[in-house]
């Protein structure tokens, strides 16, 4: 078993990623080690950089980032059971116990190994590679939560989708593989064409342009104030509203749309274990992908830097290489 650790450092707000080598913390009794294949990139570690307020959460610092994480097991705690030496499996990143998650307050997949509490794992099908799964743990996850979980959709459900980032995008073919009827609203030009190419029923620049089409279901994957308030306004009767997206945490919401409508709104946040053990299954059976660009390890830096200037088309995963075991 090899002994050095070799990863992506935070080391606080407004300093770079440094990367950097060191000894592996022990195992504890309920945690496997993990080979790490692939992780992917997240907005939220771009934030985590800019940001003060994401120390709140990351308790450790310094700390390897990377929460997005499909790997290969390689040694088990004494405790462990039901999990074995090779084993193929993606790590749920919400907390455990009295720990947040990888990247936050144990050193996460930006890295050739890392750690997880083995009832966190969930087995990757063989016939789903590790970058779809690394891909199922955030994006996957945290859209299937909203869709599927708060959103309630199914085959027929009538759904809008505001924004087709990159977790907008996981929604809307989640919902399309689901059977659901979906309508999207996004400004860019390019997204508006991939939304037409994947089979939306009808694409506009603004989910108002949808209010008669008496949807069942609206998901904002923008959280950018207006579209919430305008969200609300365009919602069907008895309808709800799904906020995912953070881009402004404050605004102002007409109450006779919440109220005369019957409609809820309603928050989803990440979601669990059993959310990613079902995108996985979606993913076996349905043949649902995350569209993504692998990355290597030495690009980690330079990747959050991509994402942060919002030039990245698809999800960005990192992928390690031999060289990054040796």
């Amino acid at each position: 078993m090899p002994k050095v650790l070799r990863g992506w450092e935070f080391q606080g707000t407004h300093k770079p990623l440094r990367f950097v080598e060191k000894e592996m913390a022990p195992l504890k009794p309920d945690y496997v080690r993990l080979k790490v294949i692939n992780t992917g990139l997240c907005h939220s570690d771009v934030g985590a950089l800019e940001d003060e307020g994401w120390l709140e959460i990351i308790k450790l610092v310094p700390v390897i980032m990377g929460h997005e994480i499909a790997g290969e097991v390689v040694e088990l705690g004494s405790e462990v059971t039901g999990f074995e030496i090779g084993d193929r499996v993606a790590v749920c990143p919400m907390p455990y116990k009295d720990e947040i998650g990888p990247g936050y307050t144990r050193d996460g997949g930006y890295a050739n190994y890392t750690t997880s509490p083995a009832a966190m794992l969930v087995k990757v099908p063989e016939n789903v590679s590790m970058v779809q799964a690394a891909a199922s743990t955030d994006a996957g996850m945290t859209s299937y939560h909203a869709i599927v979980k708060r959103g309630g959709v199914k085959k027929g459900t009538k759904v809008g989708i505001i924004g087709l980032g990159g977790l907008g995008t996981v929604g809307m073919d989640i919902a399309l593989a689901l059977g659901a009827e979906v309508y999207v609203a996004t400004r860019k030009e390019s997204a508006q064409q991939k939304a037409r190419d994947a089979g939306a029923k009808k694409v506009v620049s603004n989910i108002l342009e949808l209010k008669d089409e008496g949807l069942e279901v609206i998901v904002d994957f923008a959280g950018s104030g207006t579209t919430t308030a305008d969200a609300l306004e365009a919602v069907g009767f008895g309808g709800s509203v799904v906020l995912v997206g953070m881009a402004k945490l404050e605004t102002t919401l007409n109450c006779n749309d919440l109220i005369l409508k019957n409609s809820s709104l309603l928050g989803s946040c990440g979601g669990t274990r059993e959310d990613i053990e079902e995108i996985l299954n979606m993913m076996s059976t349905t043949g649902l992908e995350v569209a993504v660009e692998e990355i290597p390890m030495s690009q980690v830096a330079e990747g959050l830097k991509i994402l942060k200037a919002g030039k990245a088309d698809k999800r960005l995963v990192m992928r390690t290489s031999e060289e990054d075991f040796k």
